[in-house]
């Protein structure tokens, strides 16, 4: 699998919207690493593992918006140091996937 940091490039992109069931995130590109078929990113809250996610992810130029519900895999950390929240893509259309892709490739989200 490879990963691609969000907004490398000198690309600024939008906020990225992670949501769960009682929690909502804006977090800035910089802060994403986004992969083929998952993202992580850091968090203050810790997120229980299996916990079902939707990430809203846009390019830079607000043309391409992805919508991905996936499943957290992994959260490691502390409330002092914050918490590394890993995730992995469910259930993804082919046009999302496809969408998803070109973000990944691009390096920008």
């Amino acid at each position: 699998m490879s990963a691609r940091k969000i907004g490398t490039g000198g690309l600024v992109g939008p906020p990225v919207t992670v949501e769960a069931r009682q929690t909502r995130l804006t977090l800035a590109p910089e802060a994403v690493s986004l992969h083929k078929g998952g993202i992580e990113f850091r968090s203050s809250a810790p997120f229980a593992p299996w916990v079902e996610m939707t990430v809203t992810l846009q390019s830079p130029n607000g043309l391409a918006k992805v919508n991905c519900t996936g499943v957290v895999v992994g959260c490691q950390g502390n409330k002092h140091a914050g918490y590394h929240v890993s995730m992995v893509f469910t259930s993804l259309s082919k046009q999302a996937e496809a969408r998803l892709n070109t973000l990944v490739q691009a390096g920008a989200v």
